[in-house]
């Protein structure tokens, strides 16, 4: 993808701004070709650079691919997501982790105290979610740019998951993201979007 300036505007190109967002779309289908656990660590590895709250970086992937696992996952999933989740050629289970805190002396350094400022249990909980859901945004984007389709899913049983793949860990499932390349009839159309004059508001 080339960076140019785009009318003063954009630092990517047409082309890059049309596979990040123009023409991106959630995608229902899948063809056959494979998706490696390296593609989306390469992936993991690009996107974890966004920011976070004080660095706290919840975000966890686990990675689904055919077989056993699978099964097990497609147990949990609800109406048509277990067909979509079946068929996908590799499946991450987005979750947050709600003891990040216990990296923060790694990772936000600079602040020696810093895991004591989430002892709060209900307060920490809140802020992986929420952070975890940021990161989310990122690795969605850095699959499109990555040549790969996603599709994001929230219909499932949550502590049916969590039970299944994160017993006695604090991993919470947030998202399930099915990862290919589009197959037939991957698209819906594109709903309609807010405009900047409804969004955006200046002071």
């Amino acid at each position: 993808m080339t960076c140019v300036a785009i009318d003063n505007q954009f630092a990517l190109s047409d082309e890059a701004l049309d596979l990040l967002f123009r023409e991106a779309r959630t995608a229902n289908t899948f063809t056959d070709e494979p998706v490696s656990v390296d593609q989306v660590r390469e992936v993991f590895e690009l996107v974890k650079l966004g920011p976070t709250a004080m660095n706290n970086q919840p975000l966890r992937l686990l990675l689904v691919q055919q077989g056993e696992g699978r099964e097990r996952l497609v147990r949990h999933m609800g109406g048509n997501n277990a067909a979509k989740t079946a068929s996908a050629p590799l499946v991450a289970v987005v979750a947050a982790d709600t003891d990040f805190h216990d990296r923060m002396g790694e990772h936000f350094p600079h602040v020696p105290n810093a895991r004591d400022f989430f002892l709060d249990d209900a307060a920490r909980t809140q802020n992986a979610v929420y952070n975890a859901a940021l990161q989310t945004g990122y690795f969605i984007v850095g699959l499109r740019a990555a040549g790969l389709a996603a599709g994001p899913m929230a219909g499932f049983d949550r502590d049916g998951i969590d039970a299944e793949f994160f017993d006695g860990t604090a991993w919470r499932t947030q998202l399930v993201i099915n990862i290919g390349h589009p197959g037939e009839n991957a698209w819906f159309d594109r709903l309609p979007r807010i405009s900047a004059d409804d969004a955006v508001r200046v002071v």
